[in-house]
């Protein structure tokens, strides 16, 4: 469909989710020499100008990155993070929002490798000229699910695999799960990171019922709702499933969700949630 555009959301709740953890995967990655891959299967257009009229028509960005990005007291934590947010705005003023992309550029190391999709016929130029001179980076514009089979074992094998479809048909619930089941098959000791929408819970709850057939074991659930689940249009809340999470991932989020959600969510409705849908 590619009717998706992620500028009329960039810097939301869900991104601030989405971008703490994987913060927080590559920084645990980063603590070995050994080089590793960072595969963005949906990768979007990079980087999102919050003074567009995209994103100030739905104004999403200002119950969420703006409300903590320049906060004195926040948790360590969010230390890798809101730096590459800083570091793309270095006058002060919040301008521009950095996508999964720009967060790896700006954490990874120069031995590590970049490896980049996306469809949408807008946003892949955008992407493509984003990281024209990045040597690291390799920008595609191709189905980000083959990606899962055909860049996977990285030569280093060791990576982390982000993969954030919009969720646009129904499908994509179950095509998340087949891709992970593939590339879990090539590529077992990788990390993957899959972002999920709560619009109805039930998509949820089927979602990780075929995740837990798929027989992988070490699968983390984080999730943080602004609202209570409803059967009303809208996103209630997102979540990250990770594979494999480092051993610190848990820690960390079950320690710094809290005060996420005091910021995000000062009526104080919603939840947090940390827990394994499958242990080791």
């Amino acid at each position: 469909m590619l009717s998706y555009r992620h500028s009329f959301h960039a810097g939301n709740h869900a991104d601030v989710l989405k971008h703490t953890v994987q913060s927080l995967i590559i920084s645990a990655l980063k603590e070995k020499d050994k080089p590793f891959l960072y595969l963005d299967t949906h990768a979007g257009a990079g980087r999102y100008l919050l003074n567009s009229e995209q994103a100030e028509r739905t104004g999403e960005y200002m119950e969420g990155i703006a409300r903590i990005w320049q906060q004195s007291n926040t948790p360590v934590e969010l230390a890798p993070y809101l730096q590459a947010v800083r570091d793309l705005n270095p006058s002060g003023q919040l301008k521009y929002y950095p996508g999964s992309p720009l967060i790896a550029r700006h954490l990874l190391r120069e031995h590590d490798q970049l490896q980049l999709t996306e469809l949408h016929p807008s946003d892949y130029p955008l992407l493509r000229s984003e990281f024209q001179k990045d040597l690291r980076a390799v920008v595609s514009r191709s189905d980000g699910y083959q990606q899962l089979k055909a860049k996977l074992p990285p030569q280093s094998r060791r990576g982390l695999v982000l993969i954030d479809p919009p969720y646009e048909i129904k499908s994509d619930y179950q095509a998340v799960v087949q891709g992970i089941a593939e590339g879990y098959k090539r590529f077992s000791t990788g990390v993957y990171a899959l972002w999920y929408p709560v619009v109805l819970r039930q998509q949820i709850k089927r979602m990780i019922a075929e995740l837990k057939d798929t027989g992988i074991r070490r699968i983390l659930q984080i999730e943080l709702a602004v609202k209570p689940d409803s059967d009303q249009r809208g996103m209630t809340a997102s979540g990250m499933i990770v594979i494999n999470p480092p051993w610190k991932l848990e820690q960390q989020m079950k320690s710094v969700l809290p005060w996420l959600h005091q910021q995000l969510v000062p009526q104080g409705i919603g939840h947090t949630l940390v827990e394994w849908i499958v242990p080791e």
